[in-house]
């Protein structure tokens, strides 16, 4: 990612359609399973530049939520939203002894390590993860659906679902929920990257003046399908996520 990547990040994580509208399925996905008012350490593994972690104190109550990436100019912009638990690191060999976190997130990170080391990112997070500790992975869906957004980026490879459940459970993971979200979207999606290309660039961007409007509209769906996801999991869609418990042994 370039310098201005992140700039677009900071400016737009706490209320640009995409990331409003994925906290709410988030929140879904994880409340069931991580009961609140619970003390709890955890981890955002790729933190970026710091929004999620914000957001992720709510699973931790009392406890620290920390933070680790890659990028010092992610680390910086994280420093001024107030973070200071951060370390910069690859997330193929994490700065933390073993059993360490109660819940340790990964959100689009996977995706831009070299292919080849891809089980090993999960083999760490497993690693530092304390026995019942969860894991909540997210990446981009679909090798197919690669464009100028992923190449702009350094996206390495998009995630089928069932990819991403054996990596996990190839690290010793079992499967709490698997499912693909932002599936609403995914028509759309295909006409503008298969059939009307997408131009170069990062998809994150300020919106143009005078489509502002347009934020408010594309949040719509996403609400939608964190509704629908109390009761169901979906059979495709732009993201893939799978949860995942360490079990004993």
């Amino acid at each position: 990612m370039q310098p201005q990547d992140y700039a677009y990040l900071y400016e737009l994580e706490e209320n640009f359609w995409w990331f409003a509208g994925m906290r709410q399925i988030t929140r879904t996905l994880l409340d069931p399973i991580l009961p609140l008012a619970t003390d709890r350490r955890v981890l955002d593994a790729g933190c970026g530049t710091g929004d999620m972690m914000s957001w992720l104190a709510r699973y931790a109550n009392n406890g620290p939520v920390m933070g680790v990436d890659l990028s010092s100019a992610a680390l910086g912009f994280s420093r001024q939203r107030g973070h200071r638990n951060l370390a910069q690191s690859s997330i193929v060999e994490l700065p933390f002894a073993d059993s360490t976190f109660d819940l340790v997130t990964s959100f689009d990170v996977i995706q831009h390590v070299p292919l080849t080391q891809d089980a090993r990112a999960i083999a760490e997070i497993h690693r530092v993860l304390r026995v019942g500790g969860v894991a909540f992975m997210r990446t981009s869906a679909y090798q197919w659906l690669r464009s100028g957004h992923d190449d702009a980026l350094a996206v390495q490879q998009r995630y089928r679902r069932s990819q991403l459940a054996d990596l996990m459970q190839g690290a010793g993971f079992r499967i709490r929920r698997a499912t693909y979200a932002n599936t609403l979207l995914l028509p759309i999606a295909i006409l503008k990257r298969l059939v009307f290309f997408s131009g170069a660039g990062s998809d994150v961007k300020p919106w143009p003046n005078g489509f502002q409007w347009m934020n408010s509209l594309l949040t719509v769906p996403l609400v939608i399908e964190a509704r629908a996801l109390n009761k169901m999991d979906f059979p495709c869609g732009l993201s893939a996520i799978c949860i995942g418990e360490k079990p004993p042994g």
